[in-house]
């Protein structure tokens, strides 16, 4: 038996594969949207939620008719200890979401008492912030784990005082027209760069103790959490995955 040269075979494997690729139908479409991000990292179709500059994008989670409590330092949204938590004034479904945070430089407390917040997606399913440097704690409550359900891949944690980041990729639970659960919710996490969560199934509300989905709206505010310590925010932004079914 006799064989191409295997140059040959390359070659006719790159014809066949263009003239398929020219000959299929949606080759050309849909044209995917062209996303520029600028000079801060912020995708030209993202939702800023927070510059550093006012607090118009968020309101108090108790009376949502009233500003956001928390105050502006430095360009840093930072939690009042004991006003409460802030939600977005919009409704969100599924989203990437850009947040940083920062720990207290000043070490204060231990375990969930250092340094404690949280995002919170659609009111109910908690991604932790805590001090996670040098702070054992249990570790379904550490820095980048869904809280109380799955520990972090990794402890990504810097130290108190310097600024940290989640990029996260959050999926909303489906549920069906009777209220039965279709789809459980799903969540990505990136810690400072380093992946926490990989596509984990978020099994319930992150605090019950027997988490069970309940039927609720499928887009609803984004919540921070005060925990009673002093974290701050800076740089928040979403971007809406419109996509995902």
């Amino acid at each position: 038996m006799r064989y191409l040269p295997q140059y040959v075979c390359v070659v006719v494997l790159c014809i066949t594969a263009s003239v398929f690729a020219a000959d299929t139908p949606d080759t050309w479409k849909p044209v995917p949207v062209v996303v520029s991000v600028n000079e801060s990292g912020v995708p030209s179709d993202a939702i800023v939620l927070f510059d550093g500059t006012n607090t118009d994008a968020w309101c108090s989670a108790k009376s949502p008719n009233a500003p956001a409590p928390w105050k502006i330092v430095d360009g840093a949204l930072v939690v009042v200890p004991q006003s409460g938590d802030i939600c977005t004034k919009i409704a969100l479904k599924d989203v990437q979401l850009h947040i940083e945070f920062r720990e207290p430089a000043e070490v204060k407390g231990s375990s969930q008492g250092r340094g404690n917040s949280g995002v919170i997606f659609m009111g109910r399913y908690e991604l932790q912030v805590l001090d996670s440097h040098d702070n054992p704690t249990y570790v379904k409550g550490q820095a980048g784990s869904v809280y109380n359900q799955h520990a972090p891949l990794v402890n990504a944690s810097k130290k108190p005082g310097e600024w940290q980041k989640y990029d996260v990729v959050w999926i909303a639970p489906r549920f069906a027209a009777d209220g039965s659960l279709m789809k459980p919710a799903r969540i990505t996490v990136f810690h400072n760069g380093v992946i926490v969560q990989h596509d984990f199934t978020v099994i319930g509300p992150t605090h019950m103790s027997k988490p069970v989905y309940t039927v609720h709206a499928e887009s609803l505010p984004l919540k921070l959490q005060d925990h009673h310590n002093p974290v701050a925010f800076r740089n928040i932004w979403v971007r809406l995955l419109d996509k995902t079914e």
